[in-house]
């Protein structure tokens, strides 16, 4: 694996960077480091990090680089600012609610040091420009929430033998390590060769996350990201660290390589970006769940025009009580996905059954699951509550 003296960043481009007296009483702090020093406050300048998402991991990732000095920081993020986004995602302030997320983050990375150049990449990473967009970085901090993105990330690093510092956030529950068979440890289909099925794992804004813990997990990112810059201490490659913020634990695991991993292992297969999307679609170690033209949908207006028409109707919502607390279509039915099963018999078997959730993911589940138990009349509610809230009733609280 990689040495503890080794920086990513060559010696060829050390040679053409300076620093600049107001870099030297900015970075004192470093420099006074003898594991740094104006040497590796000069790799910093030079290099080079992608910020894949500016959200919960993004946010204190892209604050602190841009705090340490590095030249360039790219940002791919294509969303708006949510007023929910607040809680965690510490680059934004309430005055940039409804702004681009790329937009705002850049004015504020510019405010927080002048010296550092930004690159906006406002698009969806995709199979299509991923490996285009990652082609002029050094390494990559994937702050994505979803698990296409994830796959193509790590895949993309590895075809272009660059650093993909991985992290990921649950309620509260964080990890970080960082993928690099270059570097001689494993990439992220080592550890996951299959994604789960859709709706087994939950996004922050179906299951909640404390605030404080993806800045918590992002600065992780962002430590190892410099140490590999600078070339000091050891790094998560080969290692994965569990951080429980409840307990207040770290827990560490070892992390080897697949042999028989098809984009890092010894006889590989994938050599090239696949369909992300059509890969998480579902597929988990023989229990398929594949939803394509089985389960039909309704939109939110479509809904509230069948509601005002007294048409009957049966309205399941499969989230669970704490979300139902906080926001609900009046006449719902609450049945939380896992109790949906043992509970066909509190569902009327004839007329229009619609099933809801927060977006529209594990009420496709839902429904998907009613049909199978004999249903015929199922629908999914497209965009779910969320869709609600923003097209029929913004009364509807937004979470």
């Amino acid at each position: 694996m990689m040495g503890m003296n080794e920086s990513i960043i060559g010696d060829d481009r050390l040679s053409q960077i300076a620093l600049g007296a107001d870099e030297f009483a900015r970075y004192s702090r470093h420099l006074l480091l003898p594991e740094v020093s104006a040497a590796g406050q000069r790799r910093i300048k030079g290099a080079r990090v992608l910020c894949l998402g500016a959200g919960g991991l993004g946010s204190p990732a892209a604050l602190y680089l841009a705090a340490a000095g590095i030249g360039t920081i790219g940002l791919v993020d294509f969303d708006r600012v949510d007023l929910s986004n607040l809680q965690r995602q510490v680059l934004y302030g309430t005055d940039d609610v409804g702004t681009k997320k790329s937009e705002a983050a850049r004015a504020r990375i510019r405010d927080a040091n002048p010296n550092v150049e930004v690159v906006l990449h406002d698009c969806q990473f995709t199979s299509e420009n991923a490996q285009e967009i990652v082609a002029p970085y050094d390494l990559i901090i994937d702050g994505s929430d979803n698990f296409p993105t994830r796959y193509l990330s790590n895949d993309v690093c590895v075809f272009a033998r660059k650093p993909n510092i991985y992290g990921s956030v649950f309620r509260f529950e964080g990890q970080a390590s960082i993928f690099a068979p270059h570097l001689g440890g494993p990439c992220y289909r080592c550890l996951f060769p299959e994604p789960p099925p859709p709706g087994a794992a939950p996004s922050c804004a179906e299951a909640g996350v404390l605030g404080v813990l993806p800045g918590i997990i992002g600065l992780m990112q962002t430590t190892e990201a410099l140490k590999l810059i600078i070339g000091a201490g050891e790094t998560l490659v080969g290692r994965l660290v569990h951080f429980d913020a409840l307990k207040m634990k770290f827990r560490e695991f070892k992390l080897r390589r697949d042999p028989e991993c098809p984009v890092c292992g010894e006889n590989p297969t994938i050599f090239a970006p696949i369909d992300y999307e059509q890969f998480c679609g579902g597929q988990i170690a023989g229990d398929a769940f594949e939803t394509d033209g089985a389960v039909p949908s309704v939109s939110v207006r479509e809904l509230k025009r069948k509601m005002d028409a007294r048409e009957p109707l049966t309205l399941i919502d499969v989230r669970e009580p704490w979300e139902y607390e906080i926001a609900k279509i009046a006449s719902a039915r609450l049945i939380p996905l896992g109790e949906l099963e043992q509970r066909l018999t509190e569902i009327p078997s004839e007329g229009i059954v619609i099933v809801q959730c927060h977006s529209g993911m594990r009420s496709e589940h839902g429904a998907w699951l009613l049909k199978q138990a004999g249903f015929e009349n199922v629908y999914n509610l497209e965009g779910g509550i969320e869709a609600w809230s923003n097209e029929v009733d913004p009364a509807v609280p937004k979470y």
